[in-house]
């Protein structure tokens, strides 16, 4: 009896270290680790406020953007006008970057992260027009069957180039882990660990692919070199977390 109490003890007690271990290994919520910081990753988001960042042609943080959790959360909009206040921005504007990013949707949301963002395009209004990583419910918003080959799905290149179809994307609830790299004209979308999607900008495939898309007539698309990174405002609920970037030579 004694020898089964003392075993069962025993193993008791390697559950809470075990435990205690797995839980001190665990990387902080929007906290950049020593590691990080010598690989030169700067935080963006803080978990607390929205400094660094700011409304899309506004030098205040629009209305329906707030802090949930450690989160920076677009707060659903409610009837005609709700909570739609705008885009939001980083203050600072980047060119040869590794963005990385922690997300998860609402059912049914649609929303993006746009990148190489510039007040030019459009020059008024609360919406710019870049290049956008799409963030989608693909089961349940009617946009992943729009566009062209699912060119509007999760992770792909808005309304230009698709996801990969072997992309893994978490469902609705859970958080996704999204990586863009833009590299001198070389830009690719990562989607939890897996590249699903890379294209030269201001090659002859990407021209084609705006020739046949929404923005073929918006001048100047795709070709800002350095800009913004923005968070969309399309109405539905979104969270962001573990926001960060770092320059790449």
């Amino acid at each position: 009896m004694r020898i089964r109490f003392a075993s069962l003890l025993i193993v008791a007690i390697c559950v809470i270290a075990a435990s205690a271990q797995d839980k001190s290994s665990k990387t902080p919520i929007n906290q950049l680790t020593r590691a990080e910081k010598a690989a030169g990753w700067r935080s963006l988001f803080d978990g607390k406020t929205l400094n660094g960042w700011r409304g899309f042609h506004s030098d205040k943080v629009p209305a329906g953007w707030a802090i949930e959790d450690g989160c920076i959360k677009k707060v659903p909009a409610q009837g005609e006008l709700g909570q739609a206040g705008g885009d939001l921005i980083t203050v600072d504007q980047f060119d040869n970057f590794e963005f990385s990013v922690e997300w998860k949707l609402s059912k049914g949301a649609n929303s993006g992260i746009k990148y190489l963002i510039s007040e030019s395009l459009p020059p008024t209004g609360r919406s710019g027009v870049s290049f956008e990583y799409q963030i989608l419910d693909d089961d349940n918003h009617p946009d992943a069957k729009a566009g062209i080959a699912g060119n509007r799905t999760a992770a792909s290149l808005y309304d230009l180039i698709p996801a990969s179809n072997t992309k893994k994307l978490k469902p609705v609830g859970e958080f996704n882990h999204t990586r863009i790299i833009v590299k001198g004209n070389h830009i690719e979308h990562w989607l939890n660990g897996v590249k699903v999607l890379e294209f030269e900008r201001g090659g002859e495939k990407l021209k084609q692919h705006i020739a046949e898309s929404k923005f073929k007539n918006t001048k100047g698309f795709g070709e800002t070199a350095k800009g913004h990174i923005l968070l969309q405002d399309h109405g539905d609920a979104v969270w962001y977390r573990n926001i960060k970037i770092r320059a790449l030579k």
